[in-house]
């Protein structure tokens, strides 16, 4: 069973930076070519949104207006990692943040990859707090 790990989250000053990763494992009898892999964030009370989102193959991204220019995705195969460099940080972007795996092209929403289970995998989160 696949299953995803994140880590990085923290207590940061308004202005600051972070980066997250989340590490991939369990890919016995993952077979998928096509795939979107992605962060997604949710604060209590709130719906799960879409923060940037790689489609695979072609490694085409996605970035959520709200953070363009401030957050970059990328990926190590080799160590089947993804990341997520955050800069610029504002105290709205306080949330617990997910990463999550689909299978297909699917829009880069938390609706959405929610709507694709059980063809989706999520971590178990881990928590920014931009604050001063």
């Amino acid at each position: 069973q696949l299953q995803l790990v994140e880590s990085g989250g923290g207590l940061v000053q308004p202005g600051g930076s972070l980066r997250l990763s989340c590490a991939a494992s369990g890919f016995s009898g993952f077979t998928s070519t096509y795939y979107t892999i992605g962060w997604f964030r949710q604060d209590p009370g709130q719906e799960r949104e879409g923060v940037s989102c790689i489609y695979n193959p072609g490694g085409t991204t996605f970035y959520a207006d709200s953070v363009k220019g401030r957050f970059t995705i990328s990926t190590d195969n080799a160590k089947n990692t993804m990341y997520l460099q955050m800069s610029s940080l504002k105290p709205e972007d306080t949330a617990t943040y997910y990463c999550g795996l689909a299978i297909g092209f699917v829009h880069c929403s938390g609706y959405v990859f929610e709507s694709k289970a059980p063809s989706v995998s999520w971590g178990q989160g881990t928590q920014v707090t931009v604050s001063s």
